[in-house]
């Protein structure tokens, strides 16, 4: 059993933490289903993101009022433009294009476009950032991303009219933001996570409320905000400390699952009746998440030296020394000097070597 643990290792705490992600957003779909009798579609996701940002903002201040020491490196000025970037990309352009869309092109048509996501996410990485992958781990991609296809398929064609290249046009920010999130991974995930939040809530209630919607009462709010701060900000929070360890096309192979969780909570929480879709839909995804599973990615690598902050513990790649005793994990900014060495990993914040 201990050798088996032990060939296990170098999946934690990447996977663990990218499927918590797809696993805690994947539940927001029934969750918010259920309150879409009482709101607005796009007051609802305005509230579920607000949430989000409003409850990690106040998880930080809280934190940062009661003195309790921070493991995790804070934002910096050069963290800046990214960090904009990332708010653009994801907080503004992606949800307002999204909803742009859905207003001229049936929900059948959207929801099977939104997986573009998942495949603007992962050839982003591999093509521009050259995150290493082979072709097992592009299958199982693959295969991942057909069974949330079949998942969303409703019996109808697909239909490439305006709101169809909007919708697409919302993925590909995503993605972009999905990437473009990578370049912030060293940084506390809360703050980030919070100002996405607010973003993309204050986008969309200020729509939804000039064109006219109808707020439902506050307990409804309220209880649309908790399934925001759980669905999307821990969800976003727990995203992030996986870009950080497994690289963003890793993660959004995981994340992909979200859809098929959500179907299966759906049967618990909703009495749905399984069908032949979602056991179709299972079968490619478990078939497209074992070859990520069995990855063993190792190699001869080069480590350049490198000044950063991030949050780490004393391992093979952090031997810096101290003045004083310290905790597990903690941050501070450190020197990594030149290394060569050969070792189990994924492309992380310290593995973003090119390959031939």
């Amino acid at each position: 059993m201990s050798a088996f643990l032990h060939r296990l290792t170098h999946l934690w705490p990447g996977v663990p933490l990218a499927l918590g992600s797809a696993v805690l957003f994947g539940l927001t779909t029934p969750l918010a289903k259920a309150l879409l009798g009482r709101f607005d579609p796009q007051l609802l996701a305005g509230a579920l993101y607000l949430g989000a940002g409003l409850g990690l903002a106040g998880f930080h201040l809280a934190r940062r009022a009661v003195g309790l020491p921070a493991s995790e490196a804070p934002l910096r000025r050069a963290d800046g433009p990214w960090l904009a970037a990332v708010v653009f990309f994801g907080g503004f352009l992606g949800p307002l294009l999204l909803m742009t869309g859905l207003s001229a092109t049936s929900a059948a048509n959207a929801s099977l476009l939104l997986n573009l996501e998942g495949l603007a996410t992962m050839a982003i990485a591999w093509l521009v950032f050259r995150e290493n992958v082979d072709a097992r781990l592009f299958a199982g991609a693959m295969a991942i991303l057909a069974g949330a296809v079949v998942l969303s398929w409703q019996g109808r064609g697909l239909a490439l009219d305006r709101g169809a290249l909007l919708v697409a046009g919302a993925c590909l920010a995503w993605g972009i933001d999905n990437n473009l999130t990578r370049k912030l991974s060293s940084a506390d995930p809360a703050p980030i996570a919070a100002i996405k939040g607010l973003a993309a809530g204050s986008v969309n209630v200020l729509a939804a409320l000039a064109r006219g919607a109808e707020p439902p009462g506050m307990a409804f709010v309220g209880a649309a905000a908790l399934v925001g701060l759980f669905g999307v900000g821990v969800s976003l929070v727990l995203y992030i400390l996986a870009l950080r360890r497994l690289g963003a096309a890793r993660t959004g192979a995981y994340f992909a699952l979200a859809p098929f969780i959500g179907a299966l909570a759906s049967l618990v929480f909703l009495h749905e009746r399984p069908t032949a879709q979602l056991l179709v839909a299972g079968a490619l995804m478990a078939l497209g998440l074992w070859p990520h599973l069995a990855e063993r990615h190792d190699h001869a690598h080069v480590h350049d030296a490198i000044e950063h902050e991030h949050a780490h513990v004393h391992d093979e790649h952090h031997r810096h020394s101290h003045d004083g005793p310290v905790t597990e994990p903690h941050s501070h900014p450190h020197r990594h000097e030149k290394l060569v060495h050969s070792h189990r990993h994924y492309p992380d914040s310290h593995h973003r070597h090119s390959h031939g």
